[in-house]
């Protein structure tokens, strides 16, 4: 008989678990729904000496006191901080690690880095500084979707979770994970919550890139499901979330692929480009047409995160080096760089980074500074909205492919300003192309509806060319006359935008 040990996330207890727990009982399982020391209410006071270890040894405690071997950890967001460091400290008797909507810690990691908005790490940091043995406050109805997409949640559950949500422990949230290692022999499954921007095609993606960290997600022993619901599934989708521990507990799931074969990202560009000169100073690559004097540029901006040590970085992918070979075919110096956006914390960074490659590109005596476009691919579409917001003159044109337009839920972007959506009532006159996929992912698709919305509702000059058969990625992965067409008539409604082939 598996016995599962449910384990929940910060500000919450046992207690949400309760539907999920009794389904698990129903189909002949037992069923542990933990409440760990501190969060069990009793005011805003914190209790003395609680932190992360002490959840540890609590679990270590339960596991000991279950009889026979096939115990299954389920770790919730903080929840799975614990649930990690018992299963280190008992390896042999945990027959599966399941992370509900969650990352996987590794060693030194504190769960503060669970924390999606920067701001909110900020916060917290601040408050174990002024008072380390503290708590941080419960969440009011508006902030939990700071903390994970409130999709599928009911009213009465969204003011359940409030009414009895209580203060978390800050050690609990500071404290270093510490792992021997004996953890990564155990096997493990994630649920992904679609609703709040996880997916298995977005694992597959991170595994593409080729980075070591993300390789161990293509071990045979892990697994996959996905639920279309929020970050909160134990109370969005209890019945679905017990039919899919019952099957992670079996060993089921879908398990991705190594990369044996050459990934989506780095074939070959859809179209036949005549090579051009190409130069690199820092993470600025030119790509340079045959042609006399200044010449306006087209600066692509890849999306992400793209974690560091992938290889090779974006600027050297076919479809980034292919656009600007193509650019600078037509007339215009073609513009790849390499920003700095490794995680999603790293929004401003990578901003940063942008900006000074295009006051870099702008002072080349080969570029035309006040005739510039400005292309974002996929979710590097974020970084469009301080561009969108205030255009300077010489930007005569934003275009976008596929684009993230407004950020997912628990991207943890709060405030506005990597919101597309918002900023477009800024852009005037500014001529916008935008590409459209027809078989784009749902999450992202409603981000680029909203962004038409806006458009239309300010009257943004604003272009769309739709790829109706198109994926994301379309230039790599649906090398059709359909796909063709439509890169063409991007480029050149780009190119149009700044005047090439008419001065």
């Amino acid at each position: 008989m598996t016995a599962f040990i449910l384990v929940a996330g910060a500000h919450t207890g046992g207690w949400v678990w309760r539907q999920v727990a009794a389904g698990l009982r129903d189909s002949g399982a037992r069923a542990y729904e933990v409440t760990l020391t501190g969060m069990d209410g009793g005011g805003g006071a914190a209790e003395p000496g609680v932190d992360l270890q002490t959840h540890i040894e609590e679990l270590v405690r339960l596991i000991d006191r279950i009889e026979g071997q096939d115990v299954v950890l389920v770790g919730h967001c903080y929840g799975i901080h614990p649930v990690r460091g018992a299963a280190d400290r008992r390896p042999g008797r945990i027959s599966r690690i399941v992370h509900v909507d969650v990352g996987v810690p590794e060693d030194g990691d504190p769960a503060l880095k669970l924390v999606p908005d920067q701001t909110d790490r900020e916060r917290v940091l601040s408050l174990a500084r002024e008072n380390g043995a503290g708590t941080l406050p419960a969440p009011t109805v508006q902030e939990w979707q700071r903390w994970g997409s409130v999709a599928g949640l009911p009213d009465d559950a969204l003011a359940r979770l409030t009414e009895q949500a209580v203060p978390q422990p800050l050690p609990t949230l500071t404290q270093p994970l510490r792992l021997s290692g004996a953890v990564a022999e155990v096997p493990t499954t994630g649920v992904l919550c679609t609703a709040n921007g996880s997916s298995i095609a977005v694992v597959e993606a991170m595994v593409g890139l080729g980075d070591p960290a993300f390789q161990a997600l293509a071990d045979p022993r892990v697994t996959f499901f996905e639920l279309e619901t929020g970050h909160w599934p134990m109370l969005s989708a209890p019945r679905e979330l017990v039919n899919v521990l019952l099957r992670a507990a079996a060993g089921k799931g879908h398990r991705v692929a190594a990369v044996r074969e050459q990934p989506t990202h780095l074939r070959p560009f859809l179209m036949d480009v005549e090579e051009r000169p190409r130069e690199r100073t820092g993470r600025v690559d030119l790509h340079l047409p045959d042609a006399d004097g200044p010449r306006p540029a087209v600066v692509f901006v890849h999306g992400g995160p793209v974690p560091a040590g992938a290889r090779p970085t974006p600027r050297d992918w076919p479809a980034f080096v292919g656009y600007a070979q193509y650019a600078a075919n037509l007339g215009a110096v073609g513009v790849t760089v390499d920003h700095r956006l490794h995680e999603l914390t790293a929004y401003g960074r990578a901003a940063d980074d942008i900006a000074e490659a295009i006051e870099l590109v702008r002072a080349d005596p080969r570029v035309d500074g006040e005739r510039v476009a400005l292309w974002f691919v996929s979710a590097g579409g974020l970084l469009a909205a301080d561009w969108l917001a205030a255009p300077p003159s010489w930007l005569r044109c934003v275009a976008a492919s596929y684009p993230i337009l407004a950020p997912l839920p628990g991207w943890g972007l709060a405030g506005g300003r990597f919101r597309p959506a918002a900023a477009v009532r800024g852009a005037g006159r500014l001529p916008i192309v935008l590409t459209r996929v027809g078989l784009e992912r749902p999450e992202i698709a409603v981000t680029v509806e909203e962004f038409v919305s806006a458009a239309a509702d300010c009257g943004a000059a604003l272009e769309v060319i739709d790829v109706p058969l198109g994926h994301h990625g379309f230039e790599t992965v649906d090398p059709t006359d359909a796909s063709r067409d439509a890169v063409r008539r991007a480029v050149r409604s780009v190119l149009g935008h700044l005047r090439v082939g008419t001065d």
